[in-house]
């Protein structure tokens, strides 16, 4: 009976427990549905913030209304249509970019969601950061509740944005004699007044001969009308150039300005380089920039944009109706940027770009004692007005489909310098004592291995004089004497007097280039490759500019001067590269190279100057016997008074051509204006 009586009272709790765990069950469930639902809702505001800030950031304004209530436009005195006017006009406006948003946070609140972003952008004054917004959104949030703060904290209805930019004037970039490379010059900006295109076909019409006749696109003039600022009666350039145009077509106008503009063109294009407008990728890059603003694009322009470009100044604050200020987001005070003056002589920068006759090669001029560079140059080139005023498509793809690559900076790409580098093998050798300038070499033919171990190959050489002695070798050019004395001094000789002069060192020049290299590894590895370093080819690699640097050390009694390029710096030098006696014995050599009817470099008496040269051949050939692409030099200097040093380069010459016959104007010109 008592047990009778437990089993009935086991069996009684038993559903109670399972009502209470079901109620349980269902307070959970309804919690967590409640959980999950608060969750969407928010992600769905979340989702909604961040779609009304990417149409402000895209540009994309006419999408802005669908994400705002209607009542709330209403009770702010807007519409759809005039909040997206009004977002168009003050981000067109002021030039806005590369906005982004950071730390989107959604709440719950008593009548709905709040929500706040922080909000960075760039004006056309710089970098605006860290505006700090907030607002609500419906219950359900799909919408905003907007009001005029979201354009800009602590904007009232009736507000209004003052926007005023003084525009920096970049720095001009001058020759030693204060003659412009750089200038802010008269220009000529070619571009029309939408009112007076007419409409439908005649507008049409009108539009398509003017796109041809600026070398442009119908879609890029529509584009340039379409922008924000754009209004029926403004002035919309174009193209800019820096001549006035013969003709242009109807509707089309011509107003002059003020712009970049590069006086010797062509002749100084790789050095100076151009500029261009402000991109979003270098906004993204760089926060200091303005939009709208320039940047260097290349050269100098570039290398020393920071200096040149200064600052743009101006005001960016929220006004009321009565234009009284009420908040400064930005105030940028301008600052101009600087002029910067070059070592560069004009008149020597354009000779020397003419001697090339446009063909591909270098010239690079020098005033030894001093390292000022006098002449800078690259051949072919290009027109950096063109760049920088807007460049038709055509004349873009000539520049980039041509084999002889015009936008190559040859003066800073590395090349095996030929036989003008014999003159650094020989006083290495001089001063390690291995080459006795007297001592005469039996050297017999053309052409000479050290043993069979070299296989086929063989050096060559031009002139079969025997016997040789170290001016012989340098009057001739002559490369089996030099392989030879290289040989002897041996590898760690030769090594340890190259590393005294510029091998692996970085220039300090505003100029981009690899350091010069003696090889690809730190050993040769090979009597071939040691041989042929000794007359200046194998992996040997400099540029023009760090060849004339080289052999500075010439003109200056052994010590190496550093070139330098803004006439300001300071002049660098190493001093006791090589010995005095060395530099005295190889200077009447290289004097003979002139001098000596056989010199290598005899045409140059016909100057009547006195000089000191070396020619040289660098041959880039796929077989031993062929003839290959070959690259010539000429390194001379004023023999008399070391004022002057010149390195003329030219590219895979064609027979019966040398950097010594193009070199000759500018020799002359140094010669009347720096002895």
């Amino acid at each position: 009976m008592q047990r009778s009586q437990k089993n009935q009272k086991k069996s009684t709790k038993l559903p109670i427990i399972i009502i209470v765990a079901v109620v349980l069950l269902g307070i959970a469930g309804f919690g967590g549905y409640t959980v999950y639902h608060a969750n969407q809702v928010k992600k769905a505001g979340e989702q909604t913030v961040k779609k009304f800030i990417a149409a402000i950031s895209d540009g994309k304004y006419n999408e802005i209304p669908k994400y705002l209530t209607d009542a709330s436009l209403k009770d702010n005195g807007f519409t759809a249509e005039t909040v997206e006017e009004k977002y168009q006009n003050i981000f067109s406006g002021i030039n806005a970019s590369n906005i982004k948003a950071k730390d989107i946070q959604i709440e719950k609140a008593d009548n709905g969601y709040e929500f706040s972003y922080t909000l960075s952008l760039n004006t056309g004054l710089g970098a605006l950061k860290d505006q700090k917004y907030s607002g609500t959104l419906t219950e359900d949030n799909q919408k905003i509740n907007w009001t005029p703060k979201l354009i800009f904290p602590n904007m009232d209805g009736t507000d209004k944005v003052s926007y005023q930019v003084s525009s920096a004037t970049r720095g001009e970039i001058l020759d030693r004699n204060d003659q412009g490379l750089a200038v802010n010059g008269t220009v000529y900006q070619i571009g029309v007044i939408p009112n007076q295109l007419g409409t439908g076909d005649e507008r049409a019409q009108k539009i398509s001969a003017i796109a041809d006749s600026i070398g442009s696109t119908t879609e890029a003039v529509n584009s340039a009308l379409e922008q924000g600022w754009v209004q029926d009666d403004f002035f919309v350039p174009l193209k800019t150039v820096n001549a006035t145009p013969d003709s242009v077509p109807e509707g089309v106008e011509v107003h002059q300005a003020t712009g970049r503009t590069y006086p010797l063109g062509e002749a100084a294009a790789q050095l100076i380089g151009y500029v261009g407008k402000v991109t979003a990728e270098d906004l993204e890059k760089n926060d200091e920039l303005a939009a709208e603003s320039l940047i260097g694009r290349t050269g100098l322009e570039r290398a020393l944009d920071k200096q040149l470009r200064g600052q743009d100044g101006g005001l960016l604050a929220i006004v009321d109706k009565d234009d009284t200020q009420k908040k400064v987001l930005q105030e940028v005070r301008k600052t101009d940027g600087e002029n910067v003056k070059l070592t560069i002589d004009a008149k020597a920068q354009q000779i020397a770009y003419d001697s090339l006759q446009g063909q591909p090669g270098s010239s690079v001029a020098t005033a030894p004692k001093t390292g000022d560079l006098l002449a800078v140059v690259s051949s072919p080139s290009f027109d950096p007005n063109k760049l920088t005023n807007g460049i038709s498509q055509a004349d873009y793809d000539a520049y980039n489909n041509d084999e002889n690559l015009p936008f190559m900076s040859r003066f800073a790409t590395g090349y095996a310098p030929g036989s003008t580098f014999k003159t650094v093998t020989a006083a290495i050798g001089l001063d390690a004592g291995t080459i006795e300038p007297n001592e005469e070499l039996a050297i017999n033919g053309l052409k000479w291995q050290k043993d069979s171990s070299w296989g086929g190959y063989q050096v060559t050489r031009v002139s079969a004089v025997s016997p040789v002695n170290l001016r012989t070798a340098l009057v001739y050019s002559d490369n089996i004497y030099m392989a030879q004395e290289t040989l002897k001094m041996g590898e760690k000789t030769f090594r340890d007097g190259l590393n005294k002069f510029i091998f692996g060192e970085k220039l300090d020049l505003p100029i981009a280039m690899d350091p010069a290299q003696i090889s690809n590894e730190d050993s040769f590895n090979s009597e071939v490759l040691l041989a042929d370093t000794g007359y200046g080819q194998g992996q040997l690699l400099l540029n023009p500019i760090q060849q004339i640097t080289t052999y500075s050390v010439f003109p200056n009694n052994g010590t190496l001067v550093y070139p330098k390029l803004i006439a300001d710096a300071e002049t660098k030098t190493k001093a006791d590269v090589v010995s005095a006696g060395t530099v005295d014995t190889i200077e009447q050599d290289m004097e003979a190279v002139v001098s000596d009817p056989n010199g290598t470099a005899s045409s140059l008496q016909s100057l009547g100057i006195p000089l000191a040269a070396k020619t040289g051949t660098a041959e880039i050939k796929e077989k031993q016997d062929e003839r290959g692409q070959q690259n010539s030099f000429l390194y001379a200097f004023d023999s008399q008074n070391q004022g002057y040093a010149v390195m003329e380069f030219l590219e895979d010459r064609a027979d019966g051509q040398s950097a010594t016959e193009l070199a000759k104007e500018l020799l002359t010109y140094l010669q009347a204006t720096y002895q």
